[in-house]
């Protein structure tokens, strides 16, 4: 029996190639995802609202009107997830920097197999709610208390900001400056590599309860993330519970 066409989710893509447009609506269609393909910037946001998908697959040099303005045009009245793409991967550090709301970023050239998986990943992650009762790793502020089942992690107190910075939006990419610019308030002058001190100790005392699981990933050029396990993958989803 063919799937109902209404309860197929719309991918959006915005890209001003139209053999790359086309190239991804193919496979996104053989992957059960309806599809809307705009060419330039300028009709991107109506599109948004008419069309109202589930995911806008968004170019950052577009005609018209570049994906940087579109995108925060869009997050003055819409939550979709968007997915940035660029085609130079110093950019996606410089929209970090921007914090504009995008929800992923992807460097081309790309394959379409991974921009598919890129959107299962995100509309995966914009779906999933945590339980009342959480299961995985739960963030006591109050008493910089991080434990995962139970476990205790000992971390100290720049460590445990870290990993509440990460935890508290799984998937989105931070960058070293936007990390030290939240743990240190009086705006000291570290290096890349203090961060990368912080976060190495704090994935080996994450390692030392959590053993089969990486809950902290490392995204090349450009900062670290923290993800959950999927659904579906080993004993179930994981949640996430910060307490103030």
């Amino acid at each position: 029996m063919k799937p109902v066409e209404s309860s197929k989710q719309t991918i959006l893509i915005v890209e001003d190639e139209p053999q790359l447009a086309n190239l991804l609506r193919d496979y996104l269609e053989k992957s059960e995802y309806r599809t809307r393909i705009i060419h330039n910037g300028l009709q991107a946001v109506s599109a948004v609202r008419d069309f109202a998908p589930d995911l806008v697959l968004l170019d950052l040099m577009l005609p018209g009107k570049d994906g940087v303005s579109v995108c925060r045009e869009v997050r003055e009245f819409s939550k979709v997830p968007i997915i940035m793409a660029t085609a130079r991967v110093e950019e996606i550090d410089r929209l970090l920097g921007l914090e504009i709301g995008a929800d992923d970023y992807i460097c081309k050239p790309y394959s379409p197999r991974e921009v598919v998986a890129r959107v299962k990943a995100v509309l995966r992650r914009s779906t999933d709610h945590p339980s009342d009762a959480p299961t995985g790793l739960v963030l006591d502020e109050s008493r910089f208390l991080a434990e995962w089942k139970g476990k205790n992690m000992d971390l100290t107190a720049v460590e445990f900001k870290l990993l509440k910075i990460l935890a508290r939006d799984p998937g989105r990419i931070y960058s070293r400056s936007q990390l030290m610019d939240r743990i240190y308030d009086d705006h000291r002058i570290v290096s890349d590599r203090t961060i990368d001190s912080h976060i190495k100790k704090l994935r080996k005392k994450i390692f030392s309860v959590v053993e089969d699981e990486e809950l902290i990933h490392s995204v090349y050029g450009v900062g670290y993330k923290f993800e959950l396990k999927p659904p579906g993958e080993g004993e179930g989803s994981q949640t996430v519970a910060i307490h103030p």
